[in-house]
């Protein structure tokens, strides 16, 4: 019998409810007072609901914010977790809601109850001191510090029961919860499986780094963010059509799985890099790729500090195996992907292209050299750019 690596915490959380329970907790919530979630919101009540986040039960209480903005570990000191998850809605909202109380959450088009939760402590946030630990940064014009910002100055704690999940229409075959993917694992026979995570359409970097990990697992998780993200990266129905095309005719299809992850993107770099890392521990995970500027944007972060941050945390902490890789390159000289590890190639051997340099030839109609992504992907990107404008 295949063995997989344990949860985050050792069990996999389940807060939904279902059948009589859930039809009792249906009619329970009409009658209570409501909250609507945010996007952001929503994506952490799914991630909590499904196991994503185990071992969170729910919205994160003083304690355990404190302890995760302060030493970036739970309550204890021993299991990592670098990213608060709470939930503060509008002052508003909090001032009308008091501790004890049951409310009724419901995802963002208003309609869609997610489910309950009572209310076991109110507490004020700490905003800034929360973006200087966890975002290295204070800046509000950081489009993670912004959200902090943005939310209410009280947050609201309490385990959750689910009822539903968002109500997607995309993606209905990769949106896996956990278990599922667990399950994919196993009848697969894999004990040992690595989870790439991108934002970005996948190029030739990705590609040769991914397949360099996929030498020493049982298989591939392809695991793209499909949360909220900034307005001007591209959206998600476009990098998944990249990644199946460049799957179909690349890879092979017994050695890796598909499969969207929910959460939002926070933008956090190192401390991104930490969480993403244990979300995919959950999904059943045992290795973990880092590469270069991992969850960075702007120039916020060093361009390793998201490999770096790995060794401040003691290895039972995190318990999932980080795969540190350098920037790739097409080599001239060498004929092939490499980096600086395994390429004496100089810089003008090196085939490398801006963002803005492959969006300008995009948008002109122009696929990029083979050498930095395949054309199949190329034709995808622009396409998808032009009708954009």
């Amino acid at each position: 019998m295949t063995s997989l690596i344990a949860p985050h915490g050792g069990t996999l959380v389940d807060r939904r409810v279902a059948g009589e329970s859930a039809v009792e907790l249906r009619a329970r919530a009409a009658t209570l007072p409501r909250v609507v979630l945010n996007d952001r919101q929503g994506s952490d009540f799914e991630m909590i609901a499904t196991g994503g986040l185990s071992p969170l039960t729910g919205y994160m209480d003083q304690e355990a914010y404190r302890s995760v903005v302060e030493t970036l570990h739970l309550p204890g000191g021993k299991l990592a977790w670098t990213i608060p998850i709470v939930l503060a809605p509008d002052d508003s909202v909090s001032a009308s809601v008091s501790v004890g109380q049951e409310l009724a959450l419901y995802y963002e088009d208003g309609s869609t109850l997610a489910g309950t939760m009572t209310v076991r402590e109110i507490y004020p946030l700490e905003k800034e001191r929360e973006a200087e630990r966890v975002y290295r940064t204070t800046d509000g014009n950081h489009p993670g510090v912004a959200a902090v910002y943005a939310q209410g100055s009280r947050a609201l704690a309490g385990d959750i029961h689910a009822v539903a999940l968002p109500p997607y229409s995309d993606f209905p075959g990769e949106r896996l919860i956990p278990a599922a993917t667990r399950a994919g694992f196993a009848d697969r026979g894999w004990q040992t499986v690595v989870a790439f995570q991108t934002r970005n359409p996948i190029h030739r970097a990705h590609e040769y780094i991914i397949r360099c990990a996929m030498e020493i697992v049982d298989g591939l998780l392809l695991h793209p963010l499909v949360g909220a993200t900034k307005g001007d990266d591209i959206p998600a129905d476009v990098r998944m059509e990249c990644y199946k095309v460049l799957l179909e005719n690349y890879f092979p299809a017994d050695r890796v799985l598909l499969a969207v992850n929910p959460a939002a993107m926070r933008y956090a770099g190192p401390s991104e890099a930490i969480f993403h890392a244990l979300v995919r521990k959950n999904y059943g995970c045992t290795h973990f790729i880092v590469g270069r500027d991992h969850a960075g944007v702007g120039n916020y972060y060093g361009t390793y500090d998201a490999q770096k941050i790995f060794d401040d945390f003691d290895a039972t902490a995190i318990d999932i195996v980080p795969l540190k890789f350098e920037h790739s390159f097409w080599s001239i000289r060498d004929g092939g992907m490499a980096t600086s590890k395994t390429s004496k190639a100089t810089p003008d051997e090196r085939i490398s292209l801006s963002g803005t340099k492959v969006r300008e030839m995009l948008r002109a109609g122009q696929e990029p050299p083979v050498e930095f992504t395949r054309p199949e992907v190329a034709r995808i990107l622009i396409r998808s750019m032009q009708a954009a404008g």
